[in-house]
């Protein structure tokens, strides 16, 4: 049983309700039921609602339709919104993890995948983030899948 196991094991199943960009070209992924932000930003604004999990992609992210690439981190970000929009309400189907130092695919019901894949130096940028399961987050460390423990 990978360390992974309980993080994807919860993501099966559960809706895309809610994708986001963050700073820069990072964008997070909302999964199963929202919860509205605790969060007020400086200008007075609620932060994202967040999901019982979320994908976190620092960069370097592309979204797969079943042969060809819908878009990704190097797409206009005028076009984010429409690749974002298509993935709402579609459920995870399945998760994979890749390569030699650890990037995740989320495959989808409706045919499409949230692919990482880091292209710098340093270690992948994506998180999968539990805010209704307490099992922590999961990441990659030093090349290795790393789970932070849950606040409890």
């Amino acid at each position: 049983m990978s360390i992974a196991s309980p993080f994807f094991e919860a993501l099966i199943g559960k809706a895309v309700s809610h994708v986001w960009r963050g700073h820069g070209s990072a964008i997070f992924i909302e999964f199963g039921k929202l919860t509205p932000s605790t969060i007020t930003r400086k200008n007075k604004t609620p932060g994202e609602s967040v999901g019982e999990l979320s994908l976190m992609i620092g960069w370097s992210w592309r979204i797969e339709r079943p042969k060809s690439i819908l878009g990704g981190s190097w797409s206009a970000v005028g076009q984010w919104p429409a690749m974002f929009e298509k993935l709402k309400g579609a459920t995870v189907s399945d998760v994979q993890l890749f390569g030699h130092v650890p990037e995740i695919c989320v495959s989808l019901s409706n045919g499409l995948r949230v692919v990482s894949f880091m292209t710098a130096e340093g270690q992948p940028e994506w998180a999968l983030i539990s805010h209704g399961p307490a099992i922590g987050n999961l990441s990659v460390r030093r090349g290795a899948l790393y789970v932070e423990p849950p606040n409890l």
